[in-house]
This record gives C-alpha cells, sequence and structure tokens, in this order.
C-alpha cells in the first residue's frame, strides 16, 4: 500500500495557471457569500452565549488538527501513509469549516444560528489559525519522520493568500450586507446554491482531467478520508456531548467539524509560492480534492439520519 501511495506524492496533477485562477475565483466567491450571512447579531451571539461557541472553536481549531496529526504520525509509523498524504489531512484538519456546513446543519434539525455564527467565527479566525496550524503541525510531522520530503512552508506566503482569498471576501460580503440588506436578502440563497454548484463543477473538472490519477489510488485515498471524516465528525460530537450541550448544538458541532473548506487547501497547494514545484503534492491535491465530494455526500448522509430522528423538547431541557 505505502509503495503504491508513494507513486501517488511524485505525480503532477493537470492543473494549468488558468485552472488555478478560475479556482481562486470560485473559492473567493463562496466566501462573499458565506461573509453575506455574517450578520451583526450572530456576532453578538457568539458573546452573549458563549459555551457552545467556544467548544465548537475549540474542537474545529485545536482538537481535529491535534488529533489528525495523532492519527497521521500513528499510520506513518506502520507506512499506511506516505508525505504528500499525511501532509494533505493536516491541510485539510487546518482549513476552517466548509461552506455547505450552514444548510446541512439546518437540514439535520441543528441549530442554524450556531452554524452562522461559528462559520462566522471560523472563516475569520482561520486567516490566522490556518496558517499556523498546518505550519505548527506540518514542521513537527516533518521532523519526525524519516520518510517526509524536506518541508519548508512560508508561513509569510500561506497567511499572505489566506488574506486574499478569505480577508478580502469576507470584508466585502460583510460591507455588501450592511450597506445593502434588502438586496442581500434576495441574493443570498442563490448565492449559496451558485457556490455549491461551481464548487462541486470544480472538483468534477479537476477530476475529469487526472481521473487516471484518482482512479488509480481511488481505494486506499477514499478510506483514508473516510476515516478522517469519521474523526472529524467525532471529535466534534464528543467534545459537545462530554460538555452536555443541547442535542442540536452537538449535531451543529459535528458538522461544523466534520466539513471542511477542501477548495482553500486546494488553492494552497497549488500555489507555487508556498509549495515549490519540486515538492511532491499530488498526494496532498488527491486527498485534499477527494475530501472535497466527500464531505458533502457524508454531510447530506448524516443530516438525513439526523433529520429522521427527531429529538423531543423533554430531552432537550435536560440538556444545556
Amino acid at each position: 500500500m505505502y509503495e503504491s501511495l508513494k507513486l501517488a506524492d511524485e505525480i503532477r496533477l493537470n492543473f494549468t495557471p488558468d485552472g488555478l485562477l478560475l479556482l481562486n475565483i470560485t473559492i473567493a466567491f463562496i466566501m462573499f457569500g458565506v461573509a453575506l450571512q455574517i450578520t451583526p447579531q450572530s456576532l453578538k451571539n457568539l458573546v452573549v452565549k458563549p459555551k457552545a461557541t467556544i467548544i465548537g472553536f475549540v474542537s474545529q481549531f485545536i482538537l481535529l488538527p491535534g488529533i489528525t496529526f495523532l492519527l497521521v504520525m500513528a499510520l506513518n509509523s506502520f507506512h499506511l501513509i506516505t508525505p504528500g498524504v499525511g501532509l494533505g489531512m493536516l491541510l485539510v484538519a487546518s482549513c476552517p469549516g466548509g461552506n455547505v456546513s450552514n444548510f446541512i446543519s439546518t437540514y439535520a434539525n441543528g441549530n442554524p444560528g450556531l452554524s452562522v455564527g461559528l462559520t462566522a467565527l471560523a472563516t475569520i479566525a482561520a486567516i490566522f489559525m490556518t496558517p499556523f496550524n498546518f505550519s505548527f503541525y506540518g514542521g513537527m510531522f516533518a521532523a519526525k519522520s524519516p520518510l517526509l520530503i524536506p518541508l519548508e512552508i512560508s508561513a509569510f506566503e500561506m497567511f499572505k493568500t489566506v488574506i486574499v482569498l478569505l480577508g478580502i471576501p469576507i470584508a466585502a460580503g460583510m460591507l455588501f450586507a450592511w450597506k445593502l440588506p434588502k438586496i442581500t436578502k434576495k441574493i443570498i440563497k442563490p448565492i449559496q446554491n451558485l457556490s455549491v454548484v461551481f464548487f462541486i463543477g470544480m472538483v468534477v473538472i479537476m477530476f475529469a482531467n487526472n481521473a487516471s490519477y484518482f482512479l488509480n489510488y481511488m481505494f486506499f485515498i477514499l478510506i483514508l478520508v473516510f476515516l478522517h471524516n469519521v474523526l472529524a465528525l467525532s471529535t466534534g460530537f464528543g467534545i459537545s456531548s462530554l460538555f452536555r450541550l443541547k442535542r442540536r448544538n452537538r449535531r451543529t458541532i459535528a458538522i461544523e467539524t466534520g466539513i471542511q473548506n477542501s477548495g482553500l487547501g486546494l488553492v494552497l497547494i497549488f500555489n507555487p509560492a508556498i509549495f515549490p514545484p519540486e515538492l511532491d503534492t499530488g498526494g496532498m491535491a488527491i486527498i485534499t480534492a477527494w475530501w472535497g465530494i466527500w464531505h458533502i455526500l457524508a454531510g447530506l448522509a448524516i443530516g438525513r439520519i439526523w433529520r429522521t430522528y427527531k429529538y423531543t423538547d423533554e430531552q432537550e431541557a435536560k440538556t444545556i
């Protein structure tokens, strides 16, 4: 398995400069759409009812990257993953929540208000936390494993890229929603739907252009992403259950932790200023791209299950 995956690290995906530009525009559009939901009230809720928000933040930016690091090191010790694959898993864990998490949380009878609040917090915090977590855990992973390629991540370049992809669209979206609230109400749903369509289309095009690579390694990648996603969902649900949050909040935090913005990860991977072309990033790209497909499928599946199981008011009253 290791030798097979090792070849995946060495491949060069067919991704042109035009394709990278399209990917950048898509992510910026998605982040603009997310920012339209970041209202003063949603930010106020983060302060007024901080317990669930703090737990959600810790789950997403503290626990998930840390637990992913332990998983990657364990798999690496048994030669079950390669440098690129492990770094891909760490990168995904360092990204903020995905743009479909609000829809899936609502669909799963979660807490839409908490979902929007966590999305707001995670998206803004990702400007700092994504570069920090990936540099921190990626550096330890490189330092501790003799199998890994030399890794030198420019924190400045990653920070600059995240600012452009997240900071500017978020600021523009919040300003738009503040200045033009009536128009925002009319366009927010269409933009959310288009965001999902654009993101899926982006991944499908990438898959089509590199079909042979994906098909060759799909079995191994599918297992790893499935395992990683189960870990992410379990982390969110587990910590919120430990602190006895309401069931709808447990579902929301699980979804916010298990739905990751893998599109941002792809943009970072294909940025030559962050990952020079001579580095073997094929495994990273395959892991991250498949996450983009899988987390939507997994989110809809678990949303459907939770939608069927409806908790009662009496059950909610027993929790915080």
